[in-house]
């Protein structure tokens, strides 16, 4: 595991954007995550196409996740997040189509979970994660299977409550349940860009980074994987006990 520490969370975001605009080559398949955290680096790979120095032509894209039960037409549905970042605002390339999404108005969640663990498979070259304040990735949340794979999920209320922000901070708006890829799933990609920022994160960023492999902080799970580089920025990195060491390994 890299960890990357800057002062800011755009100096963080542009060295993130910059691994993947190196190390992605189309057509492939990009794993794409959503909330605030990622959306400097998804404008830094927009400005990136705008130049000729990156493009999603021909690839495709996968998300982490998807509420169930939104309205299809709802601003904060992940599947339209996503539209407006990488194929709206000038896009990355990525066509409407290629951009692939649970279907979290199913009639069975459970069968679109299945369906999507299936497309998904075997996995995406580089996945982009965020980071909760309670350790978890997608919405792998705290005491869920360290090997699920695509499953609907019960979101905490400790998650509820940092995304009712997205939802005019009414809690009551924030959808219960999701359909998420599992923590062996997300596993499955051959690299991952892991984003986290701001003091909120910090103790989630020290746990997963510094601590033991636990249910408990379900984002320790990519310390068994090969290829995962953090970003941070200072505010996240506070808790680490390592941090003049991370600073001196990747200044």
């Amino acid at each position: 595991m890299r960890v990357i520490i800057r002062d800011t969370a755009d100096e963080a975001s542009r060295l993130a954007a910059q691994q993947i605009i190196d190390g992605f080559t189309p057509p492939g398949r990009l794993g794409v995550a959503t909330g605030s955290t990622p959306l400097p680096l998804y404008r830094e790979l927009r400005e990136a196409y705008a130049r000729g120095e990156f493009t999603l032509e021909g690839s495709t894209a996968w998300a982490l996740d998807e509420y169930v039960g939104i309205d299809k037409d709802h601003p904060e549905r992940y599947r339209n997040v996503l539209l407006t970042e990488l194929v709206g605002n000038g896009g990355t390339g990525l066509a409407a189509e290629d951009l692939k999404t649970p279907d979290g108005k199913a009639e069975d969640p459970e069968e679109a979970a299945r369906i999507y663990e299936q497309m998904i498979a075997p996995g995406v070259d580089i996945q982009i994660l965020g980071l909760g304040s309670n350790g978890h990735i997608g919405f792998n949340e705290p005491f869920d299977s360290l090997n699920s794979r695509t499953h609907v999920g019960l979101l905490t209320g400790t998650t509820r409550q940092d995304n009712a922000r997205f939802f005019d901070d009414d809690i009551s708006q924030v959808p219960v349940h999701c359909v998420t890829q599992g923590l062996a799933t997300i596993m499955t990609a051959k690299s991952i860009v892991l984003l986290a920022f701001g003091e909120r994160k910090a103790e989630a960023v020290a746990r997963i980074v510094e601590g033991a492999v636990t249910q408990r902080w379900p984002g320790s799970i990519l310390q068994f994987h090969e290829d995962v580089t953090v970003y941070l920025d200072e505010a996240a990195a506070s808790g680490l006990e390592l941090i003049d060491r991370f600073k001196q390994f990747h200044s």
